[in-house]
């Protein structure tokens, strides 16, 4: 538990022995996000957001060292608007530098990717996984109404892309 008056990096996160799940753990306590410690190296959190509750897991590979998140929604778009849906998916990985959207289309879900390299001995610190889990919450907040636009209406991937760069600006 965080102790009142400190950041989240200032609470118990200043050792960087710490493993990066026990980190995400924290953070999801303090949020009181609902979570589910998979195994030592992985968990999974649902986060609520404005258009629809996302599903993120976090998982540490010791291997090549990388802190790896996927944020994920379910969508069935019909078949036929799957090539709009494919262009759309080109055109918001355009306009973001902190991970990419992808379709996993056996799985039905629309998934927001990144990874966090942390070799030579990094560390990762709470704000900065805060700030991944918010990038990748508001990510799929922006992007979601195009999403929908396109898979479940005649509209444009281009005129789609215009409700999520709107949608970003009307936001404070």
């Amino acid at each position: 538990m965080m102790r009142p008056g400190m950041s989240l990096a200032e609470d118990q996160f200043i050792s960087d022995d710490l493993h990066p799940i026990d980190i995400v753990e924290n953070l999801a306590e303090h949020h009181a996000w609902e979570f589910d410690r998979v195994t030592d190296d992985q968990i999974a959190m649902a986060v609520e957001g404005q258009w629809r509750t996302y599903s993120l897991t976090l998982a540490w590979s010791a291997q090549d060292e990388t802190l790896r998140l996927i944020c994920t929604f379910e969508m069935e778009p019909p078949a036929a608007r799957m090539g709009a849906l494919y262009d759309l998916l080109n055109r918001c990985n355009d306009t973001v530098w902190t991970g990419a959207f992808t379709y996993w289309e056996e799985q039905k879900l629309m998934v927001w990717r990144y990874g966090l390299l942390l070799s030579g001995g990094q560390f990762v610190t709470a704000d900065q996984i805060d700030g991944l889990i918010a990038a990748a919450v508001g990510a799929a907040e922006r992007f979601y109404p195009a999403f929908q636009l396109v898979a479940w209406s005649d509209k444009s991937p281009a005129d789609a892309m215009k409700v999520a760069i709107a949608e970003a600006y009307g936001r404070a």
